[in-house]
C-alpha cells in the first residue's frame, strides 16, 4: 500500500489545475464533483490510450482529497501484496488495472468491497473499458459499477499548448522550433513529451544553455551514445 505524499513543490504533483483537458472536460468537472465535499461515494472508472493522462487525473484526485485533510490508499501491479484496506481511507485508487497478476486482482476485488462497505470513495484506470479488461469477471464487473469514463488524447495543437503552458510554468522560454522538434520526433502523449521536458530542462541547467534545437540534438545524440554504451556493458 502506498500513501501519496502531499507534494513538496507547486511543480511536483499533478493537480486538476495542470491538467490540459482539451476533450476531457467533462470527464475534469465530474472528477472535481466527486471529491467535493458531501458528494456521493460512486465508483469512477478512467479509460484511455497510455499517456492520454489518466494516472495524472488519478492523482490529481487524491491531491484535492488530501488537501481536504483524507487519507489516500493507492494501488498499481508495482505495488508487493498483501494489499490491505485502511477504514480511515477517504479515498482508494486503483490504477492501471489491465496489468494486475491474479493475486492482485484478488486482492484488488477485496479491496473493492471493503471500500464499499465503508462508503469510500473508489477510482481505478485501466487501457480498455471495464467489459474488455483481461481481469477476473467479479473484479471487472465492480469496475464497471459506477461512472465509466473515457480520457481522451490531446490533438497536436492542444499537446503544443500543454507545452508551452507547462514551459511558461518553469520560466522557461520554449521556442516554437523546439516544441516541432519534440512533437515530431517523440510520441505525442502528453506523459512521454512531459517527460522528454523534463530531461531538456535538466540537460540545459546541466550545461548552462538555453532550450534549443542544438542542444535538444545534443541530449539526443549523448543518450543514444549512453544507450548503446549500456548495451555492450561498456560504462560510460
Amino acid at each position: 500500500m502506498k500513501q501519496i505524499p502531499l507534494p513538496i513543490s507547486l511543480g511536483s504533483q499533478p493537480t486538476f489545475d495542470s491538467f490540459v483537458a482539451g476533450p476531457n472536460a467533462m470527464t475534469l468537472a465530474q472528477l472535481r464533483a466527486a471529491c467535493a465535499p458531501g458528494a456521493a461515494a460512486t465508483p469512477l472508472y478512467l479509460w484511455g490510450e497510455q499517456g492520454a493522462g489518466k494516472t495524472h487525473l488519478l492523482r490529481a484526485l487524491a491531491h484535492e482529497v488530501q488537501k481536504q485533510g483524507g487519507r489516500v490508499g493507492w494501488f498499481d501491479a508495482s505495488q508487493p501484496l498483501p494489499w490491505l484496506h485502511d477504514d480511515s481511507w477517504s479515498l482508494l485508487v486503483l490504477d492501471g488495472c489491465e496489468s494486475y497478476g491474479a493475486q492482485q486482482q484478488h486482492a484488488a476485488f477485496a479491496l473493492f468491497v471493503e471500500a464499499t462497505a465503508q462508503a469510500t470513495l473508489i477510482a481505478a484506470s485501466g487501457r480498455l473499458p471495464p467489459v474488455d479488461l483481461p481481469l477476473r469477471d467479479d473484479l471487472r464487473s465492480r469496475l464497471g459499477w459506477g461512472h465509466v469514463m473515457t480520457v481522451q488524447p490531446l490533438s497536436e495543437a492542444e499537446s503544443r499548448a500543454a507545452l508551452r503552458r507547462e514551459a511558461d510554468q518553469r520560466g522557461l522560454f520554449l521556442s516554437d522550433e523546439v516544441i516541432d522538434h519534440l512533437l515530431h520526433r517523440y510520441a505525442r502523449d502528453l506523459k512521454h513529451l512531459m517527460t522528454q521536458l523534463d530531461r531538456l530542462d535538466e540537460f540545459a541547467l546541466v550545461h548552462k544553455r538555453a532550450l534549443t534545437v542544438p542542444l535538444l540534438r545534443q541530449m539526443l545524440a549523448e543518450t543514444a551514445a549512453d544507450d548503446a554504451c549500456s548495451r555492450n556493458g561498456v560504462l560510460s
